[in-house]
């Protein structure tokens, strides 16, 4: 598990499916087919033996495209796959759950990866061979992805361009083979004491040999006679014979297409298919073909007397329409059962093509070629569900399609999500009721335009991005969002008198970013928000001043990153052409600009400078004291919950043993996340979940309640009890004399602050506010309008209907609706998995609908309940299973040790009568 915490997203897709322009292809077991694309995700699809798709589930880890996928283990048990992205991260996925098991970061970026299995003694080890833009072949440990030792070029070193590894039956010898991008083929020998090395020593190659094949797209060992190798370039394709490596035949490509790839289909026929999306099918001449007498007979020729193979059948792309990259096409053929030779294609709409080649490749009826067996999109995949996946907001458009949700922010102490749409406004909505709404049954889906919210009008057109600065530093006011549009403004609103304090109007270009400059700037920058814009400026806009204190605006190319250097008072932008400028950011004037490694060390340099981030809640006394006398309820639940975190860690010394640790989410028990596969995407919902901060939260109002110190006296006792279940780092006796001890300084704190006079604290708010303007007063009234429910009992309420496994036992699906209070889901509910280092894997609506089959992944093979759902979560993986189960109970057993908990809400039942 990532950190020390129990988290569980939930994910609100939204009827438009996230972008997934296909980079690599992988086909694992014949029931796994796993996309990567350009954007950085991991597509699963599950494939039926009628070889009918469905898409399960999407991968998040890399932040680059997906370059190469390779399967990562031979055993069927474990379905590992490895994934390489272009900025050299690599990942070990299990393709299962979704679960990223290992990863590491190289400087170098890998264009091909082959797994290759070997046997020491009785044990049999697995590794990568990867090549790329590095001038050698880096041998991978399958299981730890650490680099082995490499395969070296003595002769004319350079970047291998694609690669074959020859399992000989023969021998005990493996030769793996290459083709550099200059041309020139070369040979290595893997033996098993090779393998045994577990030192640096290089193994330098057998032979090299030049080919004269430039630009080699990829190069294959045919299996069905291994005697001959199919090379194939962009503008012909060759075949060789793997003995010498002489030149058997060579094809070059008609009418100017570029050929992208091939591999044998039989003995006597290849497959080669053009950046175009077409595949050629060619029947290979005698020559070729070791079984034959005349095999042989044509090496030494010229390349233009030879004997040139016949063009046997043509696959045509299903869909004609335009594609801004070309398709990637792979041919896989299982060699256990001889049954399954697929052709599948994925291309940049995020569409999969299959094609099935029968046995005997006859020629039937011409060249017309086979049809696509199966052909299916993401988008199609959610057309086809019903209902459509929910959007967070959905419910609050009009009739027709949902206005898109183009970016968003989560303001967790008010329990509230702002939403900007394409039309320009934007919506503040509580989370927990419009997430309730778009997941659960009830009478609210009735009513029109519930949740009660605000809408703020103020963009012309579509809002690019929001900030909410209270968030990030407690400096700021809490009653600021900043919205910045593609009409070039930025707009400053007061949540909670819904009103427009200020629009800037600086830029000139789209507004593409807002950031909160760090802790440690000069008094007038640190009243400021930096918003980055698509005309290549940085403004630095005072909340304060109500006005533009600088204006940087003379960069020439897209603005990459931004940088601080508080001390020397600089803000540095670093741009997509690998300039770096330096502003003053007192004066506004240009410091330097520099190119090269300077400007990569100044950038670095600005890392450095960076302390470690200070906890904004940092002293708990003061911040107690705060929390009192402003009367927060938010404020308080951070307070408590950060006292029983540092006494938790005092008492535990738990130290945080993962390699890549998850921001902790220490004070929310709900976040949402908002997430866009790509620029043009609407915003996808991720709700996550803090099992610990819901029950941490939950016995801390039950404590802080009056009622509280009336309770019986075995109380105490009973509730660490309930949260010891789940709770990951609480245990036994010791949660209990630390519950005892939160406990005992809430009630004290409350007797001495929240019971006092309604006067002194309207003093104390006057006093702390500078400009103490009156209309703070009758604003500061307004969102406990919207605030008469119980934010941790919703977040809770919302968490257990969800993970109820429904379906199962329809006495206890009646009990939960009528006694409970629980609401039952409208479909099935797509969870996520969080794994090591902060990667994700979010199951896609429709994942239960197994591709004509029961899936292999439902207990008992049995088909998911009618409404699709219970039975479908609890069949996703063992890791998914295990963390429901595990919430499921430690909440419920806090739940029950509470003395009043009740799902059955009086805001709704008032919400029915307006």
């Amino acid at each position: 598990m990532a950190g020390n915490s129990l988290v569980l997203p939930i994910v609100l897709w939204g009827r438009r499916a996230p972008t997934h322009c296909v980079s690599s292809l992988l086909l694992v077991d014949g029931s796994v087919i796993v996309t990567g694309c350009h954007d950085g995700q991991i597509c699963l699809w599950d494939l039926a033996p009628d070889l009918q798709i469905n898409p399960r589930a999407l991968l998040f880890g890399h932040t680059a495209s997906v370059t190469c996928l390779s399967k990562a283990s031979a055993s069927s048990e474990k379905q590992y796959i490895v994934s390489a992205s272009e900025s050299g991260e690599m990942c070990l996925w299990d393709v299962n759950d979704g679960r990223c098991i290992e990863f590491t970061k190289l400087a170098c970026a890998h264009t091909g990866i082959q797994f290759y299995q070997f046997t020491v003694g009785a044990q049999r080890e697995g590794r990568l061979l990867c090549h790329g833009h590095y001038p050698e072949i880096l041998v991978v440990d399958a299981t730890s992805l650490e680099v082995l030792y490499s395969l070296i070029s003595k002769i004319s070193p350079d970047w291998i361009s694609s690669m074959a590894i020859i399992r000989s039956d023969r021998t005990q010898e493996d030769t793996v083979v290459a083709v550099s991008v200059t041309g020139i083929l070369k040979v290595w020998i893997i033996t098993s004491e090779v393998g045994r090395m577990q030192d640096t020593t290089p193994v330098f190659e057998e032979e090299s040999k030049p080919i004269y094949c430039e630009n080699c797209q990829s190069i294959s060992f045919c299996s069905f006679t291994q005697r001959s190798l199919l090379a194939v370039c962009s503008k012909y394709w060759r075949v060789f014979d793997a003995g010498d490596y002489s030149l058997l035949c060579s094809v070059p490509s008609e009418n100017e297409q570029a050929w992208t790839g091939g591999d044998f289909v039989a003995a006597d026929k290849v497959i080669v298919w053009t950046e175009d999306g077409q595949s050629f099918i060619y029947k290979l001449p005698a020559s070729c073909l070791p079984a034959s007498d005349s095999f042989r007979r044509d090496v030494g020729k010229a390349a233009e007397n030879l004997n040139p193979p016949l063009l046997h059948s043509v696959l045509e792309r299903a869909e004609k329409q335009l594609l801004i990259c070309p398709p990637v096409t792979r041919f896989f053929c299982d060699r256990r059962e001889f049954s399954s030779r697929l052709l599948i294609q994925g291309d940049s709409s995020g569409r999969l093509s299959i094609w099935s080649m029968p046995e005997s490749l006859e020629q039937r009826e011409g060249a017309k070629g086979l049809p696509t067996s199966t052909s299916k999109s993401l988008q199609e995949a959610f057309d086809r569900l019903s209902p459509r996946p929910a959007g967070i907001i959905d419910q609050l458009s009009a009739a027709g399609e949902p206005l898109r949700v183009t970016a968003s922010v989560y303001m967790p102490a008010h329990g509230r999500l702002a939403c900007g749409r394409e039309d320009g406004s934007v919506v503040i909505v509580p989370a927990t009721q419009t997430a309730i709404v778009q997941l659960l049954q009830g009478e609210h889906t009735l009513r029109r335009g519930w949740p009660p919210h605000r809408t703020l009008r103020g963009h012309r057109n579509k809002v690019t991005c929001l900030l909410y600065p209270h968030q990030v530093s407690s400096r700021y006011d809490q009653r600021y969002l900043i919205s910045g549009g593609v009409d070039f403004s930025v707009i400053v609103w007061d949540i909670f008198s819904g009103e427009m304090k200020h629009i800037f109007c600086v830029h000139g270009g789209e507004i593409t970013q807002l950031l909160v400059p760090p802790e440690n700037c000069s008094a007038r920058v640190q009243h400021c928000v930096c918003s980055v814009a698509s005309d290549h400026s940085v403004g630095l806009l005072s909340l304060r001043e109500k006005k533009c204190i600088m204006l940087a605006s003379r960069h020439l190319f897209p603005i990459q990153v931004i940088k601080w250097r508080p001390s020397d008072d600089y803000l540095v932008v670093g741009c997509s052409d690998g300039s770096v400028y330096v502003w003053q950011m007192d004066t506004g004037a240009l410091d330097r600009c520099v190119m090269g490694i300077t400007a990569v060390e100044i950038l670095s340099a600005c890392d450095e400078a960076v302390p470690a981030a200070v906890d904004t809640l940092s002293h708990p006394a003061v911040n107690l004291k705060q929390a009192m006398t402003r009367r927060s309820l938010a404020a308080l639940k951070n307070v408590a919950h950060q006292k029983l975190q540092t006494l938790a860690t005092n008492l535990l010394a738990s130290e945080a043993s993962d390699k890549g640790n998850l921001p902790k989410y220490s004070h929310n028990s709900l976040m949402v996340q908002a997430i866009k596969t790509n620029l043009t995407d609407p915003d996808i919902h991720v709700l996550f979940f803090d099992v610990e901060a819901l029950i941490i939260q939950l016995l801390t109002e039950e404590a802080s309640r009056p009622s509280a110190a009336t309770a019986s006296p075995e109380n105490p006792q009973k509730t660490p009890g309930g949260a010891d279940k789940g709770g990951s780092f609480l245990a036994g006796k010791r949660a209990a004399v630390l519950f005892q001890q939160v406990k005992e300084t809430i009630k004290e704190n409350i007797k001495e602050h929240l019971l006092d006079d309604e006067d002194e604290d309207e003093e104390a708010v006057r006093q702390r506010r500078e400009d103490g303007d009156p209309e703070y007063r009758s604003s500061k009234s307004k969102p406990l309008t919207l605030l008469e429910y119980n934010l941790t009992m919703d977040t809770a309420k919302l968490f257990m209907s969800c993970l109820h496994a429904w379906g199962l036992n329809s006495v206890l699906d009646e009990l939960c609706l009528d006694r409970l209070g629980m609401l039952k889901p409208h479909c099935a509910v797509s969870f996520g998995l969080l794994s090591r280092g902060g990667h994700m894997s979010l199951m896609l609506p429709g994942y239960n609908r197994a591709a004509g089959h029961g899936s292999p992944r439902e207990p008992g093979g049995e088909a998911p309940a009618p409404e699709g759902l219970g039975k479908g979560t609890y069949g996703v993986s063992r890791a998914v299973t295990t963390q429901h189960l595990l919430s499921v109970i430690s909440l419920a057993n806090t739940l029950m040790s509470m003395t009043n908990a009740t799902f059955i809400g009086e805001h709704m039942k008032k919400g029915a009568g307006r």
